[in-house]
């Protein structure tokens, strides 16, 4: 018996490739005014953007890519499938609260940094503590893997103060918390164990 259906793998890997085609459709329309490396995603889901569609259907397609992915994820622990659940309903959130072409926009940035949190945490609330799970559930590679997201979201913030390297950092947090589910997802369904039961 599977661990997880194999429409979650689909679902899964659709989460990075949506969010990275955004910003890299939405950038090549907004055009050299865009600086990818200081200038965040949100700039590219801005009112008045060239590519303010792209990047907002995206952000939604992400939404949408992780809340399937947490419905079909039997194996992972309860706690952890709620909150990329959660994760995948700030997406959407996020889309419906673009920011003002100038400025900031205190509830887009609170939205985000709430599904930022909630991305970060699921991998070690979803862990099997049994240790007997699929890889990608087990305790230390789930804590490595929350772990790694939470260095990289303080490094965004980081460069967000010193008006540094902001876009980088913040491709880097978003890549890693959008392409986990599908190593969790792809280790469930290459692991075989007796007791599959949801938990």
């Amino acid at each position: 018996m599977r661990l997880v259906p194999r429409w979650t793998l689909l679902s899964s890997a659709c989460a990075p490739v949506v969010l990275i085609c955004g910003w890299l459709i939405a950038a090549r329309l907004e055009g050299p005014a865009y600086d990818p490396v200081t200038q965040t995603i949100s700039v590219l889901a801005a009112y008045g953007a060239a590519g303010f569609w792209v990047m907002t259907t995206a952000l939604a397609a992400l939404g949408a890519c992780h809340l399937i992915t947490a419905l079909g994820l039997r194996a992972a622990a309860l706690p952890g499938r709620v909150a990329l659940g959660a994760g995948g309903v700030t997406a959407f959130v996020v889309a419906a609260l673009p920011p003002p072409t100038s400025g900031g926009s205190l509830r887009h940035g609170a939205v985000a940094g709430v599904g930022f949190a909630f991305l970060a945490v699921w991998p070690v609330l979803a862990a099997d503590r049994r240790g007997a799970g699929p890889w990608g559930l087990r305790l230390v590679p789930s804590l490595a893997a929350t772990l790694l997201m939470l260095v990289s979201a303080v490094w965004f913030l980081v460069e967000m103060n010193n008006d540094g390297a902001a876009g980088v950092a913040e491709r880097l947090v978003t890549s890693l918390q959008s392409l986990w589910p599908f190593v969790v997802v792809a280790s469930c369904l290459r692991h075989r164990y007796g007791d599959t039961r949801p938990r």
